[in-house]
């Protein structure tokens, strides 16, 4: 008998998780596909079929594209930070050093703390009599509109995504620093090779699965940021700090405009797909090639 279910085995041990993707991912999209070809704006209990109506209005909308941008800012502003410097202190803390637990706890600590509640605080901090700009005064400088400023909004909400993300990809990149054999490693030293010299030609190239991981995980986040957005600036001074995942969750729930929003959810999808499918063509082509 098991001989016979023998083939079916892989297939068998795949169907818990191909049921949760179809529930919870294919479903959903589907539904999601559908309801952006209707127009809910006048009435959300009788929709009107509009076909790519939706479409047409979001690629003519100026707000899609400043909350597209402010998307692609807060890409290129947090990700690159999250995907190295985790990896320098990975690097540092995978050393021999004394007091090394109570490190990985205090850099892993902002991890377990809740988005809102860190949202929260740092909006205190950022706050026009808080503390950042009691230092700042101090300075001889004017108090800075951290989150009242068009100019610094997004960045400031970037730094909360930045402090809340190094502790949990430094963990990760910990975890490949063990696969890399400490061979390796001797043989750099007997070559009279640097720390840095060492780093580059042993650990980057031997855990780039992870860098890719990180790099996937990260810009996904990135795209798909909200809770940091709603508690601090709801989108705003002027649109600003609004990103994409708001606008939907504006449109949506606000606006009860649910024909667009899924318009605009589906775009977003798109848009996650060709970052991952270049990230699988700039570190993992080699293992797809024939």
């Amino acid at each position: 008998m098991f001989k016979y279910y023998g083939k079916y085995a892989p297939y068998l041990f795949l169907l818990p998780s191909a049921v949760i993707l179809v529930i919870f991912f294919f479903i959903p999209f589907f539904q999601t596909f559908g309801l952006s070809f209707f127009d809910y704006s006048n009435n959300i209990y009788s929709p009107v079929f509009t076909g790519f109506q939706n479409y047409t209005k979001l690629f003519q909308n100026p707000i899609f594209y400043k909350v597209l941008w402010n998307t692609f800012l807060y890409l290129i502003g947090a990700v690159p930070i999250l995907v190295i410097f985790p990896l320098f202190l990975a690097i540092l803390i995978n050393q021999k050093i004394r007091g090394v637990t109570l490190y990985k706890i205090l850099i892993y600590l902002p991890v377990i703390v809740s988005i809102v509640v860190a949202a929260i605080a740092f909006k205190w901090l950022y706050a026009d009599q808080g503390i950042l700009n009691y230092f700042v005064t101090k300075l001889g400088f004017s108090p800075i509109g951290w989150l009242t400023d068009p100019k610094y909004a997004i960045w400031s909400v970037i730094i909360v995504t930045i402090w809340k993300g190094i502790g949990y990809y430094m963990i990760i990149y910990l975890a490949a620093l063990m696969s890399v054999p400490k061979e390796l490693y001797e043989a750099c030293d007997i070559d009279g090779a640097n720390f840095l010299t060492k780093h580059l030609t042993v650990t980057i190239p031997h855990i780039m699965p992870t860098i890719a991981l990180v790099s996937t995980i990260s810009a996904i986040s990135a795209m798909k940021v909200f809770a940091e957005i709603y508690v601090m600036t709801k989108g705003g001074p002027l649109n600003s700090s609004k990103t994409i995942v708001y606008y939907i969750y504006e449109r949506a729930f606000e606006n009860l405009d649910l024909g667009f929003a899924s318009a605009m959810a589906v775009v977003l999808l798109v848009i996650v797909m060709i970052f991952s499918l270049i990230n699988i063509f700039c570190f993992e082509r080699k293992k797809y090639d024939i």
